[in-house]
């Protein structure tokens, strides 16, 4: 078998792992689109019918996740670290359960998301996957590092902006709102929108150790 079989042999379950990262990175996308949709909606049913598609792709990306834990064990070459591969997957997959989880609160707690928090959240979260979306496009080439360490910047700065949200939104929450139980369940659907933006900056924190590594 010649030099040119044996790369090919290989290269495709090389380039997997770029397919099902991508494949992650656009459903976070829809994610954080539908979230917005969601925030936005003023009838609980047609939040409900959004919340059920932002479930459907929260589940596609368990799916996705598992597949690359799958390829991992099954694959002698990797694109970069394995353990780079497990926490990148690991952190995507937290951003997608997070928003959910987000998502299902508003109507579980039957909550108006007409809330200047919880809209200024929705807006970073949107903003976040579409950064996060083209650092890990941009992982299977590296050939414009720039462009992902400006989205790395982007998410950092991101991360920043919704703890600055959380903590105005709580202030106006404790200042603002008479009814005791709209503030436990206000905060708790904060907290959880806050979470998405953390795991963003995790996400970045792999992709830039990739990068330092493999650019």
């Amino acid at each position: 078998m010649g030099l040119n079989s044996v790369l090919k042999f290989f290269l495709p379950k090389d380039r997997v792992f770029f397919d099902l990262f991508e494949n992650v990175a656009d459903n976070l996308e829809i994610m954080g689109k539908k979230l917005k949709e969601i925030v936005n909606e003023t009838d609980y049913d047609k939040r409900a019918a959004l919340i059920k598609q932002v479930e459907d792709l929260e589940h596609k990306n368990d799916e996705v996740t598992h597949r690359i834990f799958t390829e991992l064990g099954r694959n002698f070459i990797t694109p970069f670290d394995r353990e780079d591969i497990h926490y990148l997957a690991s952190a995507l997959d937290d951003i997608a359960d997070y928003i959910y989880a987000s998502a299902k609160k508003i109507n579980f707690y039957r909550v108006n998301p007409n809330d200047i928090g919880i809209s200024k959240f929705a807006d970073l979260i949107e903003q976040g996957c579409i950064q996060v979306q083209t650092a890990v496009k941009e992982l299977r080439n590296m050939k414009n590092v720039r462009s992902i360490t400006d989205a790395l910047v982007r998410v950092n700065s991101i991360e920043n902006q919704a703890d600055d949200v959380f903590d105005l939104s709580i202030e106006r929450l404790f200042a603002t709102e008479p009814d005791a139980k709209e503030v436990i369940k206000k905060r708790e659907i904060y907290q959880v929108l806050e979470l998405v933006t953390d795991k963003f900056e995790d996400a970045g924190n792999v992709i830039e150790s990739i990068i330092i590594k493999y650019a």
